[in-house]
């Protein structure tokens, strides 16, 4: 997802004369490396996976570009909270950089609004491709973004001991909502949700409470989906995605949003490392532990808060590894191809799910309709989506060097 934020430099307090802050090379670079995750789903590698069943390489590889059924996670399942968590750090920097250049605070407030609305609505536009008439669902990763970042912007500007309280109130409010509603009865007909009845994944006891579509934000969909126009009522997601998710995905947000004011801190590099590197490990084990005492599992698909904590808790490690190599040490070199992704992200995230069939296509036109098997068909998926690839990438570069970047 795009980061629509400018990512900089913590600098003198800002006035309307202040000279804008340095861009931080980290915050593209680990949006890039999210965003050419997502990309990286046309290499096909469980395609590949499948054609060489002996191989435990490929399989692992296959794993880790998956989503896990519900439980658990692999690295496919923190690119969404990475774009989510990548919006939060970059808010101190724009309110920054906004106030920097004289703007007032009540057309910020309507920039955001405006910004959340269009995140929104892009959101639908991409999951309606295809689709006979607009498909009205809120579970796209800018949807869910557009839905929480007007509140973000508000707690922006609130002291980051307000933000930790929204923080714990969203989580804990989440928790009991979810908590509250009641278990389905014993003569719940699964099936008819789209859930097997001898699913391996279905959970018993007080866990019970998060099972696939027969939760709160499941009930809540079956009335809210059905608001909208649609080809025939809505009954359920297949993969047990929720609209409200939006909401523990604000908290995902929030942890981004406090990580962006140690960016902009004057602690020294090492201390704002240290600093990330200690959230990351207790935000982990805290979600970790949620999920092995029973308390609440840890399921990416309906985004429970101890998802929130865990997934954040890789977040925080992440970003504290890129602005250690890149902005502490200066190693930015090797992360060019990243940071051209990352400079352009709304770009990218509407190329990649635009533009692939097409240029694909023009691959096999041009170069023939069988170069993708020169290295045997178990590989031809990944030569192609490796090809495809490339063009996506040289589209954004081409962008970047005539400094062409789509923002809302």
């Amino acid at each position: 997802m795009s980061q629509p934020n400018t990512p900089v430099v913590s600098s003198p307090p800002a006035t309307a004369n202040a000279p804008l802050p340095l861009r931080l090379t980290s915050l593209d670079a680990y949006r890039g490396f999210v965003m050419f995750l997502m990309m990286a789903e046309m290499l096909r590698l469980c395609r590949v996976a499948a054609a060489v069943p002996e191989s435990a390489f490929w399989k692992i590889l296959c794993y880790h570009q998956s989503h896990v059924a519900w439980i658990g996670c692999s690295l496919h399942d923190l690119i969404q909270p990475s774009f989510s968590f990548m919006v939060g750090v970059a808010v101190p920097f724009s309110i920054a950089s906004r106030i920097a250049r004289g703007q007032s605070k009540s057309r910020m407030t309507w920039h955001a609004a405006w910004r959340a609305l269009a995140l929104v609505l892009l959101g639908v536009f991409l999951r309606s491709v295809g689709k006979p008439q607009t498909n009205w669902t809120f579970e796209d990763t800018l949807s869910q973004i557009g839905m929480g970042y007007f509140f973000l912007f508000l707690l922006g500007f609130r002291p980051v001991r307000d933000q930790w309280i929204a923080l714990g109130a969203i989580l804990s409010g989440y928790w009991a909502a979810f908590a509250l509603y009641p278990l389905p009865g014993p003569e719940f007909d699964y099936p008819t949700v789209g859930v097997a009845a001898d699913w391996p994944h279905l959970m018993t006891g007080f866990a019970a409470h998060w099972n696939k579509n027969s939760n709160l934000a499941w009930a809540f969909d079956t009335w809210f989906m059905n608001l909208f126009p649609r080809e025939k009522p809505f009954a359920f997601n297949g993969g047990g995605y929720a609209t409200l998710s939006f909401i523990p995905t604000l908290g995902t947000m929030i942890l981004g949003l406090i990580a962006g004011h140690v960016l902009r801190s004057e602690r020294p590099p090492l201390a704002k490392v240290k600093w990330l590197a200690l959230a990351g490990g207790l935000s982990l084990l805290a979600g970790a532990a949620m999920g092995w005492l029973g308390v609440c599992p840890v399921v990416k698909r309906i985004w429970t808060p101890s998802w929130t904590l865990y997934s954040g808790g890789w977040c925080f490690l992440l970003l504290a590894g890129f602005f250690a190599v890149m902005d502490w040490w200066g190693r930015k070199r090797w992360a060019f191809p990243l940071v051209v992704i990352g400079m352009n992200s709304i770009a990218a995230y509407c190329i990649a799910h635009l533009f692939d069939d097409f240029i694909g296509k023009a691959w096999r036109t041009h170069l023939g309709q069988n170069v993708f098997k020169l290295f045997g068909e178990a590989y031809e998926p990944l030569a192609y989506g490796a090809a495809v690839l490339f063009g996506l990438w040289l589209i954004l570069w081409w962008m970047y060097r005539r400094k062409l970047f789509l923002r809302i």
